[in-house]
């Protein structure tokens, strides 16, 4: 059976649910589908049934207030990658510009970004991670809210929930940037990513930091160590910036892969710390 012949459709998200609860264990949300359709192509075995929830509007929505920013499951990367947010969202503006082409971010989600299980490469994950996000799960028992953090970490039990919206804090104070690396150029998976948040006092220096890595090891990271040795320091404090690349790098055990040996994916992860520090800072790091 195909995706396409395994798909019912809902018009809310108590429709949603209802039909999530009917298909039990093998019932799934669908949107974009940049991820579930191409299961054949890496050669998985696709055992479940869709519930398309492309048509939800209340998914759709983008929502600016009370230090936050929500954005709906359904918003698209090309739609996060138009969005004045300020500096406290900067990474994510960023990992969704750069991501995959252009085709891609017409139809892929944030809220799939997130629940694709087995996709390393996943562009946003890192953005939000540093960024300290939380994420609104509806289900049978109402609506809840949990860090990415958590969720990373849980998600293959989410069977019968559903994503409704991702909260990204904005507070005053706050800088973000991103940065990746491809194996041709623009586009494509990275083979490393990062996401730097950071929180500054009223003289500039480091009083919060959060490293995030991505495409590094199977599933995106917080570095808490090289987040920590930021802390004291001032942003544009070239040498502090590289140590913490290079404890990063140390945090993560590496994969390896087709496109890159985990050596390598290391190995430019202070690089890529680096200019994602630069961004934040409105700065160009052109090394």
């Amino acid at each position: 059976m195909t995706v396409t012949e395994s798909v019912l459709r809902a018009e809310s998200v108590s429709d949603a649910l209802a039909r999530l609860a009917e298909l039990g264990e093998h019932g799934r949300p669908l949107a974009g589908g940049t991820w579930v359709l191409r299961a054949g192509l890496r050669g998985e075995d696709d055992p479940y049934r869709y519930v398309a929830i492309g048509g939800i509007p209340e998914l759709a929505e983008v929502s600016y207030g009370d230090g936050e920013l929500g954005v709906g499951a359904l918003v698209t990367h090309t739609r996060l990658a138009e969005l004045v947010a300020g500096p406290p969202a900067a990474a994510l503006v960023e990992a969704a510009r750069g991501s995959a082409f252009p085709q891609v971010r017409n139809v892929a989600t944030i809220g799939g970004n997130l629940a694709a299980i087995g996709f390393a490469e996943a562009d946003l994950v890192p953005a939000l991670l540093a960024g300290e996000a939380e994420v609104e799960l509806a289900g049978p028992a109402g609506r809840r809210r949990i860090p990415v953090v958590d969720f990373l970490a849980w998600r293959e039990k989410s069977a019968g929930e559903l994503i409704t919206t991702v909260f990204l804090p904005t507070p005053a104070g706050r800088r973000s940037g991103f940065a990746r690396l491809t194996v041709r150029g623009s586009g494509e998976y990275p083979i490393a990513n990062a996401a730097v948040s950071v929180d500054l006092d009223a003289e500039g220096a480091v009083r919060a930091a959060r490293i995030a890595v991505g495409s590094v090891e199977p599933v995106a990271k917080l570095c808490p160590v090289a987040s920590e040795s930021l802390v004291g320091h001032g942003f544009s404090d070239l040498e502090a910036i590289e140590e913490a690349g290079r404890i990063a790098a140390r945090e993560c055990s590496a994969r390896d892969g087709l496109d890159a040996p985990g050596w390598y994916r290391a190995e430019v992860l202070p690089t890529l710390v680096r200019r994602a520090a630069a961004h934040a800072t409105g700065q160009e790091d052109s090394e």
